[in-house]
């Protein structure tokens, strides 16, 4: 963050760690498998940093909304809840990205909603098109992997965009946005 003057943001496991994050890191995301670790949940509620919830790879709207409240109840605002996909039968993808979840979300809470369509493609030509239809359905925004040597990456390289990919979709997104702004 600091070489290129943007903030960072980790996934924090263990309360334990927070110390390591508490001045380096100005976002805290919770990934799936931790979305219903409660005493975490709880502890970051206590923090003053921003958390960006994952959803479980099988839990519902309710669910995934009760593990948020655990962040709000202990007084931290700063929450966003970050739709990554779902686990599913379905081979092709890795995840399946239900939009209709995206909507139902937006309804159901006035906290700001993210989507991940980097993980549920799991291959860097589908995130494109997840990542449209998920500024489509309403998203405030979005997580996308990127990556300057994708192929090299030290993890989920299959999904990581290239910076020229990334720019071509960014300009999309912009372009998707101007038009459901004017069709309103």
């Amino acid at each position: 963050g600091e070489s290129y003057g943007l903030p960072g943001g980790s996934e924090i496991m263990d309360a334990h760690d927070y110390e390591l994050f508490r001045n380096n890191i100005a976002l805290l995301q919770i990934g799936s498998r931790n979305s219903q670790n409660f005493s975490l949940l709880k502890f970051l509620g206590k923090m003053d940093k921003p958390v960006l919830l994952k959803n479980g790879m099988a839990n519902s709207l309710d669910e995934w909304l009760n593990s948020g409240e655990y962040v709000l109840s202990g007084g931290n605002g700063n929450l966003v809840m970050c739709y990554r996909g779902t686990r599913t039968f379905e081979s092709s993808i890795r995840f399946s990205m239900d939009t209709g979840s995206i909507i139902a979300l937006k309804d159901r809470t006035h906290l700001p909603v993210c989507v991940d369509p980097s993980h549920p493609a799991g291959n860097r030509n589908y995130v494109e098109s997840l990542a449209l239809s998920a500024v489509a359905s309403g998203a405030d925004m979005l997580e996308i992997e990127v990556h300057n040597d994708p192929e090299h990456a030290l993890s989920d390289a299959g999904q990581q965009l290239t910076f020229s990919m990334f720019s071509d979709l960014m300009k999309k997104v912009r372009k998707m946005e101007g038009l459901l702004k004017n069709s309103t």
